[in-house]
């Protein structure tokens, strides 16, 4: 199994860190997230150098809150520790791959660059 069992405990130390990190927020009696399943667990495999976590929002229920989780299946993209996709809604697995490649093609330091440039405005403004 290429995904891991994500948690409270583990959640930074696996998706916090260096490199792409995909977090699919799912539940048992979701439909939609059983048959985006087994997508995501192919297009893991596919793609090693990639951390693949699953998020059980019955068991946590915290980590669903913190990420203000409303809608299940929800995909969180991270990369560098910058969250820069999250949105609900199974995909298909060409649109899985394609954003996987949009997030590989990013430029960090320019969308760091723009994240603290954000940040400054919303504080001048505050």
């Amino acid at each position: 199994m290429a995904t891991v069992d994500l948690t409270a405990e583990n959640f930074a130390e696996k998706v916090g860190g260096e490199g792409i990190a995909l977090v699919d927020f799912w539940a048992d009696w979701c439909g939609p997230c059983k048959r985006f399943a087994p997508v995501y667990e192919r297009v893991s495999e596919k793609n090693p150098d990639i951390t693949f976590g699953k998020v059980d929002t019955e068991a946590e229920q915290q980590l669903a809150l913190e990420f203000n989780i409303r809608s299940i299946p929800t995909l969180l993209i991270v990369r560098d520790g910058v969250a820069l996709y999250s949105e609900p809604g199974a995909l298909p697995e060409q649109a899985l791959e394609s954003l996987i490649q949009q997030a590989r093609d990013l430029d960090m330091d320019e969308v760091r660059a723009k994240v603290a440039e954000a940040a400054a405005t919303e504080t001048a403004e505050a």
